[in-house]
């Protein structure tokens, strides 16, 4: 065969190769939000804030780099790297997001509309906007976690509730559900590795949630 005729049938083939192995196509943000989040603080509860989003890439999760947050009404802008950002995996979806908002001397975050934008590794860019319309005081009074000789109470009008469990480091290595207002401890069979918790207390339909200083098992 002639070479030339062989490099002219072998350079389409190549080029297939190369666009099959390597999606063009730009990233999806199926649904974001940012939920508000009240920690203990001197004088009253402390406002901070989570942004997530569920994205979609046909390269997968690992081929997305860039995530950026604007409030273009106020020429608020944040930057998440993907090497910064968290991953959660629930329900066999993946978010991506971090818990690192906040504004300049603890003001509160601006409510209204956000644009979220997604770049991925190729480059290939999408955004989406939303709403962030979570009240501007606590919905509920801060939550309260007790644990006294080996039994545990909790104070929460919040409608759902969970314990967050930590090791000696202060890692959270357990959660889990809390459906009774007391109860004995040793019945929440939790690790031997254990050894403080926190009450994490959430409201779904104001996006807000609260969580309580964490307090020793022993």
């Amino acid at each position: 065969m002639n070479r030339n005729r062989y490099l002219g049938l072998l350079t389409p083939l190549c080029l297939a190769l190369v666009s099959f192995s390597c999606s063009r196509a730009e990233p999806t943000i199926l649904y974001g939000f940012i939920e508000s989040v009240y920690y203990t603080g001197k004088d009253k509860p402390v406002e901070r804030y989570s942004f997530f989003i569920l994205p979609e890439d046909d390269d997968g999760i690992e081929n997305l780099s860039e995530l950026y947050i604007y409030h273009d009404r106020e020429g608020l802008r944040w930057h998440i790297k993907a090497e910064d950002w968290i991953q959660h995996t629930e329900d066999e979806k993946t978010w991506i997001g971090t818990r690192a908002i906040a504004m300049f001397e603890d003001e509160p975050l601006p409510r209204g509309q956000y644009r979220a934008v997604l770049v991925n590794k190729g480059g290939e860019k999408t955004e989406r906007s939303f709403t962030f319309d979570s009240p501007e005081d606590p919905p509920h009074p801060f939550p309260l976690l007790s644990i006294n000789s080996g039994n545990y109470r909790f104070d929460s009008a919040y409608p759902v509730n969970h314990l967050i469990c930590y090791d000696q480091q202060g890692n959270a290595i357990q959660t889990l559900r809390l459906n009774d207002i007391q109860g004995a401890v040793r019945d929440l069979k939790l690790s031997n590795t254990v050894r403080s918790a926190a009450l994490w207390a959430e409201d779904p339909d104001f996006r807000s949630s609260a969580l309580t200083e964490a307090i020793s098992l022993r």
